[in-house]
């Protein structure tokens, strides 16, 4: 045979046999095929909600029929996928439901060493192996136990995760949380970690400075990070001014954020703004603090923050339709924030609507347990609805939450007064004093508890004075050193005090009580005239209505017997009732009703 042949039929024969070997096993999955789970897993990063929770909820049912259905890692996966779905759609205890299957589901499958291969549809590709974060799902379960009000759940789901491995947003959920459960030990301690990992978190700064931390030690664990980062010179700037905040340096803390606000690159910062409306607030200045709201709100038209103070104050002023018209405005922005319900709150508050004011209140509590307006608002309404010892409750918290705020103090040393408990108020107003030191405000609080006792008249005298010597202008120092003035009926220096503090301001209740000084010294067309100025800036001002009223009431002799003469001339058969003229007048000379001031 020619060997050329021979070669040509040998590989041919090779290639026959070639057709009868086996052929290699095919791989499970080909490439580019993707299993139901990975599906999932595309869909809830899409933000697909609604469509993971129902096919999630048909898979998990699939496999509880069929344990050998689904993997443990894959099923597993499903469940925190299916809690992620009920989270997004609110439904946080069932949420908690799934997650906390889940976790057992990763604890049951951290046992196992090998992944059991499954029957049906359990391709797995390499992507299918990067499981959910065990530590994710514990930071969300923590997130469903706070929208449930179950904190100490929440806290007792974060403490089980290691220190090593909690991210800055557990340590500073920990942070808030312990914070709120007056743990302020372990709340420093979770702020500082926040901030070692990240130095910027301005929030975690807040939170060290409202548990006493000083501003020094907070400003050196951000020293590495100003000194290399550009533009960050403000910073240590910042720090200092909010130390003074929440020490209650309220003098200082203004002219700091003034400060910092006129460099060009803060000027008109809304934050900055409402830092500095909330600390007139806090001085009493509340001129200052409604033009700094109003500055802030025409910078940003959706601003939330702080309106709760500024619809409280335009009530204060008697803008109750100025209020009205920011409740409606907030309620379009978002019903789902404490503020909105504060302001209409204020509204029905102001308009002597006070089971409404109460139920507003509550339901901004609701949203927001932490809202100190709120609580206010809430505790007024049920002092004004005589629940004084429910009242107390309310105004106890705020300050709890407002160490730093007088009209939380304010509040609860009313209610000792309206429950006739003068001892302790005396003993607040004084522990205020000394903690807040001796300024305009806390001496008029303290003379305000004095001025109840006749035994410390003299002393509400020189507290008062002393007060106004370093604020002529500060209007509830001048109310009570009028109301001083007219139990002792001096009459005419209480004019003069009244005009010298509205020389250069203009308020309803001291346009009220100049008026009613002036009746005492039968000034009564000048009377009538500060009576009206009140009611144009307080149309809902009652006593002012009431002075007036009074004051057209009120008749000389001759008008009365001129009036007399004129219904007999036109035979209306009514008799002038002269001694009714008379009684009035004794009506008016008593000046301890006729003079009663809040």
């Amino acid at each position: 045979t020619d060997p050329g042949e021979a070669a040509i039929l040998e590989s041919s024969l090779r290639s026959f046999y070639r057709l009868f070997e086996p052929l290699p096993p095919l791989p499970a999955v080909l490439p580019g095929r993707m299993n139901v789970i990975d599906h999932v897993r595309d869909m809830a990063a899409a933000g697909l909600h609604s469509n993971v929770r129902l096919l999630s909820s048909l898979l998990l049912t699939m496999s509880n029929n069929n344990p050998e259905l689904f993997s443990p890692s894959q099923k597993y996966q499903l469940l925190v996928y299916h809690a992620d779905s009920l989270f997004h759609d609110k439904e946080y205890r069932n949420a908690v439901s799934k997650y906390t299957m889940a976790l057992q589901q990763k604890k049951a499958l951290s046992k196992t060493s090998k992944v059991r291969p499954s029957t049906g549809n359990s391709a797995s590709t390499p992507q299918s192996q990067c499981l959910p974060s065990e530590i994710e799902v514990k930071y969300k379960m923590a997130e469903c136990y706070t929208m449930l009000k179950q904190d100490k759940d929440a806290i007792a789901i974060l403490d089980g995760i290691p220190s090593r491995q909690r991210t800055p947003k557990i340590n500073m959920m920990l942070a808030n949380l312990y914070k709120k459960a007056g743990q302020e030990r372990p709340s420093v301690t979770s702020y500082k970690e926040v901030l070692r990992q990240c130095p910027l978190a301005l929030d975690a700064i807040l939170g060290l400075l409202s548990l006493s931390v000083k501003g020094a030690e907070v400003a050196s664990m951000t020293m590495n990070v100003i000194q290399t980062v550009p533009n960050l010179d403000w910073l240590s700037v910042w720090i200092k001014a909010y130390a003074f905040v929440h020490t209650g340096d309220n003098s200082r803390a203004i002219n700091t954020i003034c400060s910092l606000e006129k460099k060009s690159l803060l000027r008109d910062n809304v934050d900055l703004l409402g830092s500095l409306a909330d600390l007139y607030f806090r001085a009493g200045d509340n001129k200052n603090s409604v033009l700094k709201f109003e500055q802030a709100q025409m910078l940003d038209p959706y601003l939330i923050k702080g309106m709760d103070v500024y619809g409280y104050l335009l009530a204060r002023e008697g803008r109750l339709e100025d209020v009205e018209n920011l409740g409606c405005r907030l309620f379009n922005i978002s019903d789902q924030h404490a503020e909105p319900w504060v302001v209409s709150g204020c509204h029905s508050f102001y308009s002597k609507r006070y089971s409404r004011a109460l139920y507003l209140g509550a339901k901004a509590i609701q949203l927001n347990s932490n809202s100190v307006q709120a609580l206010l608002l809430k505790g007024a309404a049920l002092r004004n609805m005589g629940r004084v010892q429910e009242a107390i409750i309310h105004f106890r918290e705020a300050i709890r939450l407002a160490p730093c705020r007088l009209d939380c103090y304010e509040g609860l040393i009313e209610c000792y007064l309206a429950s006739n408990s003068i001892r302790e108020a005396m003993v607040m107003a004084n522990n205020v004093y000394k903690t807040l030191g001796a300024n305009a405000q806390t001496l008029t609080l303290l003379a305000t508890v004095c001025l109840e006792d006749p035994v410390t008249q003299e002393k509400a005298k020189t507290l008062l004075d002393k007060a106004l010597t370093q604020r002529p202008d500060y209007i509830k120092a001048v109310v009570k050193k009028a109301e001083l003035l007219s139990r002792e009926q001096k009459y005419e220096d209480g004019i003069a005090l009244l005009r010298n503090a509205l020389a250069n301001q203009s308020d309803c209740v001291l346009h009220r009580i100049l008026g009613d000084f002036l009746v005492a010294v039968n000034e009564y067309q000048e009377a009538m005239d500060q009576y009206s100025i009140a009611l144009s800036l307080d149309p809902n001002d009652q006593k002012s209505l009431e002075g007036m009223q009074k004051m057209e009431k009120e008749e000389s002799p001759t008008d009365a017997t001129q009036e007399e003469d004129v219904d007999d001339m036109e035979g209306s058969g009514e008799e002038g009732d002269l001694e009714g003229s008379d009684s009035e007048a004794a009506q008016w000379a008593d000046q301890e009703q006729w003079f009663g001031m809040q």
